[in-house]
C-alpha cells in the first residue's frame, strides 16, 4: 500500500519505483497512485509523482496580479449576484488597493478533488457519502472544461482517480471507495504505528497538504481549485499541522469545503470550520441524508455564484511574506442588507 512517505527507507523504495516507472517498466499491478509527502514544511525534497493525465495541464504564470474569488450571501444564506465593482473595497494589510478587474465568475474552469475519509469512523456514513458525492460530480463537472479527482485517506492519502474530465471514471472511483480493515486486526483494536498499517489511523492535515500541493497545485493557473473534504474532523496521525495544511491550500489558491459527518466517534466541528473558512470555503454538518444532499447542492451553487476581483499590490516587494486581504461592502444600501462575504483571508507574496 503506497502513501505519504518520510525520508527513510520508504523514500528509497519510492525513488526506486519512480525510476522504474520512468524507464517504462511496470513495478506493480496496482491501479492506484500514491501521493508522496515530504517531511513537515518547508521542504525542497518532495518527490512529486504527477499522474500522466495531469502533466499537460501544468502552467506557471509570472505575474504580480493578485486575484481572489468571493461569494456574497444575505442573512437568509441566499446568494447575492448583483454586486458591482464600486460596491466593494479591497485592502491588503490595511492599505486600500486599486481594483484592476472585477467580474461575476460563472464560467471559469473548475478543478476539484473529492477528498474522502475512509477510516473506521466513516464505516456507517460512507455509503450515503458516496451517493451524494456521485450526484455532485454528475451535476457540477462539465466535461468540456472541468476536471476532478477522487482521493481517499486513512493514515495516508491515496489517489483513487487522477484528475480527469471523464465522469464515468470519477463515478467508478467513488463507487469503489470502502473502509478496509487489516485482516488480522479487523476492529483496529491492536495498536500498530501508522507506518506499520495506516488503515487504523486518520491523517486529515497530511491529506489536505498533499492534495493542495501535489494534485491541485500543479494544475493550470487561473482555474478555480477546490477540495471537498468529507470527514469527522478527528485527526489521529498527521505529521503536518493543521495550520500548515491551511497555509499550503492558501499558497495554491485552493478553497476547502468541509462536510463534517460523524457517528459514534470523536467529532471536531471546530477543526472542519477552521480549515474551510480560512481558505475561503465553508463547513457543513448534515444530520441526515437530506441535509447531506443539500450541502453538496449549496457547494455547487457557491462554485457557480462567485465574483473574482483582482489588483496589483501597492507593496511590490517580493519577499514571500503573508499578506492579509480584506473585502468590505462600500455601498450603503448593500450594507443595510448585512451581507456576508466569503473569501480567502490572505495570500503569500511571490519570492525573488
Amino acid at each position: 500500500m503506497h502513501g505519504i512517505l518520510k525520508l527513510s527507507s520508504k523514500l528509497i523504495l519510492l525513488l526506486t519505483l519512480f525510476a522504474v516507472a520512468s524507464s517504462g517498466q511496470k513495478p506493480s499491478t496496482s491501479t492506484q497512485s500514491p501521493v508522496s509527502k515530504p517531511p513537515p514544511p518547508p521542504s525542497d525534497q518532495s518527490l512529486l509523482q504527477t499522474p500522466p493525465e495531469a502533466e499537460s495541464d501544468v502552467l506557471r504564470v509570472e505575474t504580480d496580479l493578485v486575484d481572489t474569488l468571493f461569494t456574497a450571501v444575505d442573512k437568509d444564506r441566499r446568494f447575492v449576484t448583483d454586486i458591482a465593482q464600486d460596491d466593494i473595497r479591497i485592502s491588503e494589510n490595511g492599505v486600500e488597493q486599486e481594483i484592476s478587474s472585477f467580474e461575476r465568475e460563472t464560467d471559469r474552469p473548475l478543478t476539484l478533488v473529492i477528498l474522502v475519509d475512509t477510516s473506521k469512523s466513516q464505516e456507517v456514513s460512507l455509503p450515503r457519502e458516496k451517493k451524494a458525492a456521485s450526484a455532485f460530480i454528475k451535476s457540477v463537472v462539465n466535461p468540456e472544461k472541468d476536471r476532478a479527482a477522487i482521493v481517499s485517506f486513512t493514515g495516508e492519502p491515496k489517489i483513487e482517480q487522477p484528475l480527469t474530465n471523464q465522469i464515468s471514471k470519477l463515478l467508478a472511483a467513488i463507487e469503489k471507495l470502502e473502509v478496509a480493515f487489516p485482516p488480522d486486526n479487523p476492529g483496529c483494536e491492536e495498536y500498530r504505528v501508522v507506518q506499520e498499517d495506516p488503515r487504523c489511523w486518520t491523517s486529515i492535515w497530511d491529506s489536505i497538504w498533499a492534495t493542495a500541493s501535489q494534485v491541485l497545485g500543479q494544475t493550470r493557473a487561473g482555474n478555480r481549485r477546490a477540495i471537498i473534504l468529507i470527514t469527522d474532523g478527528d485527526d489521529t496521525s498527521s505529521t503536518i499541522k493543521q495550520q500548515d495544511a491551511i497555509e499550503e491550500a492558501v499558497k495554491n489558491n485552493v478553497v476547502v469545503y468541509g462536510i463534517g459527518i460523524g457517528e459514534d466517534y470523536p467529532f471536531d466541528k471546530k477543526a472542519i470550520k477552521k480549515v474551510s473558512e480560512s481558505t475561503g470555503g465553508r463547513g457543513f454538518f448534515p444530520r441526515d441524508d437530506g441535509e447531506l444532499v443539500a450541502a453538496f447542492s449549496q457547494i455547487q451553487q457557491e462554485l457557480r455564484s462567485q465574483y473574482v476581483v483582482a489588483y496589483t499590490p501597492k507593496n511590490r516587494v517580493r519577499d514571500g511574506s503573508y499578506r492579509q486581504i480584506k473585502i468590505d461592502i462600500a455601498n450603503p444600501a448593500l450594507k443595510k442588507r448585512k451581507l456576508t462575504l466569503l473569501y480567502r483571508k490572505g495570500y503569500y507574496a511571490r519570492k525573488g
